[in-house]
């Protein structure tokens, strides 16, 4: 194959590294005999049906996603456009093996008005199959490749310039799980399952407001790209929000667990960094970025994701009770709305926690 030497501004215009890939005479790998497998992906928080462990040689994980220009209620009293892999902001997760293969048919209508792709950070070469996905409204494409790294991993629509910025910050990211084909082991080595997983995707939005202090109401996406790319520059979100909306996971939509249940808990941040924390529980595991070939870090109150990453942590509950799962940077979590419930039913345990003594007048 050529070699490619393109410069920062081609790489985020893309178009020239793009042609020079499509051009060039890239051999197909043969997967004659190789199990072939259609998941069927879900909406967030839930994951698609999987194994935590697999027996056997690698497999083709075929999917399909559908990058969707739609409108989303936000918050109550606020609709707006944005741009979804599936519909939901996150994108659907996906679960595979390490070196299963991942081929993705991706759509994108005639319905739409821009051009997208997807950037796998999972995946190794052509701006992470960024270069080889870039498709018109009405065309689709079909991309593999292997999972050579285990862990959570983030992918994004990423089709050039500033288009990259804003089809993020409009909701175009989503996140992908490679496990290890033997499972999840903890900090000693020791074989670990969980019970349930969930999938949490923090999204920060930027919905310009007019003079008077209400959100301006546009016709299309493309109507208000000027206006959303001249608030990304100030880099104060107007919403911090998880799974697309305001109290997406609260109260009727709360999370479910019962004590004694492993959760793991996988959060992606395509923009912003992020704090996590479960208030009134820990991360008995948390594998730091995302990697599942590093040994976890343990008991851990708070944990980090940078910005354009995903992260993975595993929590036995000891408690009943409505928990609070919430980016600690506490502004985002109570004012911009970056806060989950996660409702655990079960026997309360008074050794760990009693009240000794009621309110009552001071003595």
């Amino acid at each position: 194959m050529n070699k490619f030497i393109f410069s920062l501004g081609a790489f985020l215009g893309i178009g020239i590294y793009s042609q020079a890939l499509q051009s060039a005479e890239i051999p197909n790998t043969s997967l004659d005999g190789v199990e072939r497998v259609t998941q069927q992906l879900v909406a967030p928080p839930l994951l698609p049906e999987h194994t935590q462990i697999v027996v056997g040689d690698p497999r083709v994980i075929q999917i399909r996603m559908t990058v969707e220009e739609k409108e989303m209620q936000i918050e109550p009293g606020l609709t707006a456009h944005v741009m979804a892999f599936n519909g939901s902001i996150p994108g659907p997760m996906i679960v595979v093996h390490q070196n299963d293969y991942v081929e993705l048919t991706l759509v994108n209508p005639m319905t739409n008005t821009m051009t997208h792709n997807v950037d796998f950070h999972a995946a190794t070469g052509a701006l992470g199959g960024g270069a080889l996905t870039k498709i018109a409204p009405g065309q689709e494409v079909v991309l593999r490749f292997k999972a050579i790294k285990t862990g959570v991993f983030i992918y994004h629509c990423a089709p050039g310039g500033v288009m990259i910025p804003l089809h993020v910050a409009l909701g175009l990211s989503g996140a992908i799980m490679v496990l290890p084909r033997d499972g999840l082991r903890d900090d000693q080595g020791n074989p670990i399952s969980y019970d349930k997983a969930y999938y949490i995707g923090e999204q920060g939005f930027y919905f310009p407001k007019d003079e008077e202090g209400n959100y301006i109401q546009y016709t299309s996406t493309l109507d208000s790209m000027p206006d959303v790319l001249q608030q990304m520059r100030k880099l104060i979100p107007s919403h911090t929000v998880f799974n697309g909306s305001v109290g997406s996971m609260t109260g009727a939509n709360a999370l479910t667990a019962k004590v004694g249940e492993k959760v793991l808990l996988i959060h992606s941040q395509g923009n912003e960094d992020s704090r996590p924390h479960l208030i009134g529980g820990h991360g008995d595991f948390v594998w730091e970025g995302g990697s599942f070939n590093d040994d976890p870090v343990t008991d851990r109150e708070t944990w980090f994701i940078p910005g354009g990453s995903a992260v993975a942590a595993l929590y036995t509950f000891k408690q009943p009770g409505t928990y609070v799962y919430l980016n600690h940077n506490l502004i985002q979590a109570i004012q911009l709305g970056a806060a989950a419930h996660i409702v655990v039913e079960g026997d309360w345990d008074n050794n760990l926690m009693e009240q000794v003594r009621g309110p009552s007048a001071i003595q």
